[in-house]
């Protein structure tokens, strides 16, 4: 088995690829790339058992054969390299020998018959989505998705396809941010929970790509495919909680504010909050916001005064400041909107511009118990 291929090419495949393998695996194979030649495509594969990922490659070869090369040691290898042409050749000794311009390098590589096989799925539903609207998707919603890991439901997002919009939701159970494109639809309607891991590798992929991304799911696992590569990872089991529950249908408190401002000022008030609580205090009366945080145990105190646009009574309200900054951090637009019933029932954050057409973001933080 012989082939010739670009040292930078192979490099950026891999270390895609690299985020799928864990630092620690129970099974010695996982920590190899699968290496599957056939003439001038190579397949390089990757996997925890849970997630995998492949992406064939363009190579200079006329052979077949298939290999595992320990991932670690040949990604330390590649990083070194200048741009140019590496000739890989398996060696009977168990060995595959690397030669670059100025040397040979050889690794001991493993049987690829150890190499889990990847999970075939059965009859899958499919929708095509546009990578720049799956990459947006995972990116406002994956921040709000727990770590909990007696409530695993909740540590992923929630794909929720209907022939109408394309729905993606996650919580915590502190803040939760929903997020609907009415301008991709589904065939049929569907529901599973992806995990973080195969979320973030595909947002890191998917960032920047013109291309469309195939979706395709069953009960158990779903599967991505896009340019040159597969990603199939298992879903989570389980049922989401009913967050449509949740969120306050009638907000009668509307408070409509610079977003930057809004940020800036929270950020600074907060450093001066109980750094267990993180609690602040959204004052609001007339067209006055104001915001502050104490801390009885050291006396830190600070208070600001915004102008916004408010309509409704005036009240008070407290709310975690690291969730509040996370999700105005989250949001693009230069105005957003806070909804509010009372002050135990969650807020809204909605923005009020910087929207596609067909995109709807809403967020909702949990309020947290005043200390009068």
């Amino acid at each position: 088995m012989k082939f010739i291929v670009s040292s930078t090419y192979l490099l950026k495949q891999l270390q895609v690829l690299g985020g799928v393998i864990n630092n620690s695996n129970t099974l010695p194979i996982l920590d190899n790339f699968l290496f599957e030649l056939n003439n001038n495509a190579l397949t390089v594969s990757a996997s925890d058992l849970e997630t995998t990922m492949a992406s064939v490659l363009n190579v200079e070869s006329d052979n077949q054969g298939q290999v595992a090369i320990p991932a670690k040691l040949l990604l330390d290898t590649l990083k070194t390299f200048p741009e140019q042409p590496l000739t890989f050749v398996v060696e009977s000794n168990n060995t595959i020998e690397i030669s670059s311009n100025h040397g040979k390098y050889a690794l001991a590589y493993a049987s690829a018959d150890e190499f889990p096989k990847t999970v075939a799925l059965d009859n899958p539903s499919q929708t095509i989505v546009p990578s720049e609207i799956l990459a947006t998707a995972i990116n406002k919603t994956i921040f709000a998705a727990g770590n909990d890991d007696l409530r695993p439901v909740m540590s992923g997002v929630f794909f929720q396809f209907s022939t109408d919009n394309l729905t993606f939701v996650a919580t915590d159970a502190h803040k939760l941010v929903k997020y609907t494109r009415s301008d991709v639809a589904a065939s049929e309607t569907a529901e599973f929970i992806m995990p973080k891991k195969p979320l973030n590798l595909l947002k890191g992929i998917l960032l920047g790509s013109e291309e469309n991304v195939k979706v395709e799911y069953n009960d158990s696992n779903a599967k991505f495919t896009f340019e040159n590569s597969v990603l199939i990872c298992r879903l989570i089991d389980g049922k989401y909680p009913n967050y449509e529950a949740v969120i306050p249908k009638e907000n009668p408190n509307k408070l409509s504010i610079t977003r930057n401002q809004f940020l800036n000022s929270v950020k600074r008030v907060s450093i001066f909050s109980n750094k267990t609580t993180h609690q602040i205090r959204l004052k609001i009366a007339g067209a006055e916001l104001n915001i502050s945080a104490e801390d009885i145990d050291y006396s830190n105190k600070a208070e600001e005064r915004l102008t916004c646009d408010y309509q409704g009574d005036d009240m008070q309200i407290g709310f975690n400041s690291r969730f509040l900054t996370e999700m105005l951090n989250n949001l693009n637009a230069n105005e957003v909107q806070l909804e509010m019933s009372l002050p135990n029932r969650a807020g809204i954050l909605t923005p009020i511009d910087g929207l596609d057409e067909g995109e709807k973001v809403t967020m909702l933080v949990m309020p947290v118990m005043l200390n009068s």
